[in-house]
């Protein structure tokens, strides 16, 4: 009888032992779990609030030279909801859309702008509607130039963000997006739709770039706008999207020189 007692005294003592080292270790997985799971839901909780702001500022490198240089998202919704009009419309300025100006033409202004379709006369094919619009844009740029304090915008980014007037590649896709608004709606284009702005790269292959972006009506192909690759008031850019979006930039562009 001895014996046996001692013996389920033992082994309750080991159960208990054993019981004690489950639980315990149990409750350390538990702990770091949990501290695993918070750190989680921080990183999720800073991505969501980050993100957004800082591939809008980073576009085209500009957050090396301005970090708190973006715009709220909602601010840029707001301008691609706009329905623009030659009386008032809205552009962007300060890189990543960090400031907006609202601004107005004139008949002559509007004028020096549809000018460049009127005197090509009967407008027969995309193609020619497409070199239109980069000849447009760049006088719309030296007509609003006047207007924000941005004439002086130079190519590209790198190098300029210290400069008066500077422009991103935001500024100028959104811009450029309402400009080709304002020329569809006024009956200058008849070959092309306007879409929303793209970006290239999400720093997978380089630093993220955004462009306008127009699509033939006829063929569907989509044509990438950009006006960044030159100083203020040159013709914008426009080759297949597809060709943009690889990578492309204009052998003669100054930003392959900065």
């Amino acid at each position: 009888m001895r014996r046996l007692f001692f013996k389920e005294t033992r082994n309750k003592y080991l159960r208990e032992q054993i019981t004690s080292l489950r639980g315990t270790r149990n409750l350390a997985v538990y702990r770091i779990l949990s501290r695993l799971l918070r750190s989680v839901r921080l990183v999720l909780y800073l991505a969501r609030r980050l993100i957004p702001c800082f591939l809008n500022s980073l576009s085209c490198g500009f957050l090396i030279f301005s970090l708190h240089a973006h715009a709220a998202l909602s601010d840029i919704t707001r301008i691609y909801q706009q329905v623009p009009a030659l009386g008032s419309f809205d552009v962007c300025t300060g890189g990543g859309c960090a400031e907006m100006q609202q601004v107005s033409l004139t008949e002559d202004e509007w004028y020096s702008i549809s000018s460049v379709f009127l005197n090509a006369g009967n407008v027969s094919d995309a193609a020619q509607e497409r070199s239109l619009i980069a000849v447009a844009i760049g006088v719309f740029e030296g007509i609003v130039g006047s207007k924000t304090s941005t004439a002086t915008d130079l190519a590209g980014t790198f190098g300029n963000s210290e400069y008066p007037g500077q422009l991103d590649c935001n500024d100028e896709a959104i811009n450029s997006t309402t400009y080709m608004r304002l020329m569809r709606q006024n009956g200058l284009l008849k070959f092309h739709e306007v879409e929303d702005m793209r970006t290239r790269n999400f720093f997978f292959s380089g630093w993220p770039h955004s462009t306008a972006v127009i699509k033939e009506s006829a063929t569907g192909e989509r044509y990438a706008v950009d006006s960044w690759f030159y100083d203020n008031g040159f013709p914008a850019t426009i080759v297949p999207f597809n060709v943009w979006k690889s990578g492309y930039i204009p052998e003669d562009s100054p930003v392959l020189s900065k």
